[in-house]
């Protein structure tokens, strides 16, 4: 008899892998099934409960680690091991009799790369060796799907280059914490600085890139600009159109009036030289990955990408949508062929109808080879009932009705709209007025009607004719040069993605088809999280600010690489090469080494000599400050 034992991340999955099959008892620790086809003999699902092990911590090595002093630095073991989790020790304890018992054992934790970490992070903490294991790898809790997947285990060896990749990101991390963290609160202190820095990886160079936009804000100097606006009149109605001309002084803009004879506020006469008018198209967006969903919900409806997070698990854990931490915006044939079959319930899902355009597989959407481990995030087979769309929270309805609208669009037409542009004459000046008129919805009615902006306002033109005559009066108008606006939770997602590059429009990322970001789909909303936690940034009606203690900690890190974006994209991107098999866990651990010895030898002449006026100032500002540094957090 073969004894099979499956290890799912936690209950509500192990929870879900059973209802695939039919179960014979259930206890606290796991689920036994009856045997069927798949499992012959029966299985036995067990779980872990979040991490049930984690990396030691620096005194569990060495007593007098506990203290944080300079000549300690710095602390690297020279082997780092694993324990159980605060409070887990008895899940473990069946894990471990369970995994001892077993003839074969299947990894079912998330397929990702932390899912490997803390599959084989247990099983190395039970001493168990030498026994077969195989992978789940599956994007979708549906029965069907979870069927096909445990009839489809693959083998472990992708997954163990995951947990490689996933060991050498989480030793790192604990690297650059707990040195870079000790280390600059302990020259800070010396300063007089009465508080604890929390410094990461990936959280201080995300940190800094909200300082920096602080800085652009604080550092902005409004100017005045002057232009010539033009009030026309016509028989079809009025509209506005600007001179082109754009100057700080306005006596310049005065001079160019008075050459051509223009008075202001004067009824004049225009005449229309120019109408030229062009059809656009407008694709339908692209599938979700998790980021473009974080950045819609946060814009559409103020959403933490933190939140929309938990809420898919929700959703993918009731079976409605696809595996949520993903970012890949493609789909397979195999995925569009149930999604074309079910576009009808779709349609009755948003209570719209519409022909489809077409039902073929378009490359936009559908690339086999753009998929690697997940696909998009798109609607599963199981199209819910009335009675279970009406028991979603409002959060879980927006989101599902969002990505099933983002996928029900392959199906639609284009957005068409009208574009014109003209130019009225006044006395030989050109003044310049641009419209757009909507011609046809088309996938834009599967969203929520949003009220159009003032610029969308005033972007209504009349119909004039070429040759047309128009009332003129004109003015020089007055307007002030905007500082850059604070980052949305939504922007900062994006911005961590590409790497501080502010891209808002969907075309505008897309065009960075290669990116190497802050942080993973998977981890990013955390990190955010993380660094609120630490009192660094605070948010403000969706507005993302800097705190003092933020300041404090980018003007200690300036200058160093834990202040640059770019190297700690970089570092991800190793990471995942590193997953891919292109790469090896002790060259990345070597190379964060070789870091920690040069923030050592720099830092403390940097603090010393460079940073002085900045932080005493900051210090003043945070003397009540005292928040605690949790390495848990790091």
């Amino acid at each position: 008899m073969t004894r099979v034992v499956i290890l799912a991340e936690k209950p509500s999955q192990a929870k879900a892998y059973a209802e695939a099959f039919t179960i014979q008892n259930k206890t606290k620790t796991y689920i036994q099934l009856k045997p069927d086809e798949t499992f012959p003999h029966g299985a036995t699902i067990t779980w872990g409960v979040g991490h049930l092990v984690e990396l030691k911590e620096p005194h569990d090595y060495k007593p007098e680690w506990k203290r944080w002093k300079l000549d300690q630095l710095p602390i690297v073991p020279e082997r780092f091991l694993e324990k159980v989790s605060k409070g887990k020790w008895e899940q473990f304890q069946a894990v471990k009799k369970l995994f001892q018992q077993a003839d074969v054992i299947v990894n079912a934790a998330d397929v990702d790369r932390e899912g490997s970490n803390i599959f084989y992070s247990i099983l190395r903490l039970t001493g168990v060796k030498g026994k077969p294991i195989q992978r789940l790898w599956i994007n979708s809790l549906e029965k069907d799907e979870v069927r096909k997947g445990f009839n489809h285990l693959q083998s472990n060896e992708k997954d163990l280059r995951l947990f490689d990749e996933a060991k050498a990101r989480q030793i790192s991390d604990w690297m650059v914490g707990i040195n870079a963290s000790r280390l600059f609160t302990l020259l800070l202190q010396k300063k007089g600085f009465s508080s604890y820095l929390s410094i990461g990886r990936v959280q201080s160079p995300t940190v800094y890139l909200i300082y920096q936009r602080h800085k652009e804000i604080e550092n902005f100097v409004s100017e005045p600009f002057y232009q010539i606006e033009g009030l026309f009149q016509a028989e079809a109605g009025a509209y506005k159109g600007l001179a082109e001309i754009k100057e700080k002084d306005k006596a310049k803009v005065q001079e160019l009036m008075d050459k051509h004879g223009l008075k202001e506020q004067e009824d004049m006469t225009g005449i229309v030289q120019k109408v030229d008018q062009k059809t656009k198209y407008q694709k339908s967006p692209k599938l979700h990955s998790l980021s473009t969903l974080q950045s819609v919900a946060n814009r559409r409806w103020k959403y933490t990408p933190s939140h929309v997070l938990k809420t898919m698990q929700k959703l993918y854990e009731k079976r409605l949508v696809s595996y949520p931490r993903t970012d890949c915006n493609f789909i397979t044939e195999s995925e569009f062929t149930y999604i074309v079959n079910n576009v009808k319930a779709y349609q009755d899902v948003l209570n719209v109808s519409f022909t489809p355009v077409s039902l073929k597989p378009n490359k936009r959407f559908v690339n086999a080879s753009k998929v690697q481990e997940h696909y998009a995030i798109i609607p599963t087979k199981t199209v819910p009932t009335e009675k279970k769309l009406n028991g979603l929270s409002r959060e879980e309805y927006n989101i599902y009705n969002e990505v099933v609208a983002t996928t029900l669009a392959m199906f639609h037409g284009g957005y068409v709209y009208e574009e014109t542009v003209m130019f009225t004459h006044v006395h030989d000046v050109p003044f310049k007025s641009t419209g757009r008129k909507e011609v046809k919805k088309g996938w834009k009615e599967l969203f929520p009607q949003q009220a159009p902006s003032n610029q969308e306002k005033d972007a209504f033109l009349p119909h004039v004719e070429k040759g047309e005559e128009v009332g003129a009066r004109l003015h020089i108008k007055e307007s002030m040069t905007q500082p850059p606006k604070p980052y949305t939770e939504g922007q900062l997602i994006n911005m961590m993605k590409t790497c501080g590059k502010l891209m808002d429009a969907e075309e505008d990322v897309e065009i960075l088809k290669e990116v190497e970001g802050l942080g993973t789909e998977a981890t990013r909303s955390s990190i955010i999280e993380t660094i609120k936690a630490q009192k660094y940034i605070e948010v403000k009606k969706n507005n993302v600010y800097v705190t003092d203690k933020g300041i404090m900690l980018c003007e200690a890190i300036e200058g160093t690489l834990l202040s640059s974006p770019s190297l700690t994209a970089k570092w991800e991107s190793y990471l995942k090469k590193i997953g891919n098999g292109e790469g090896s866990k002790q060259v990345f651990l070597k190379q964060t080494n070789q870091f920690i010895e040069k923030l050592l030898q720099e830092t403390p002449e940097s603090i010393q000599h460079g940073r002085e006026t900045e932080v005493e100032h900051t210090h003043r500002k945070m003397s009540c400050l005292c928040i605690r540094l949790d390495y848990r957090s790091l």
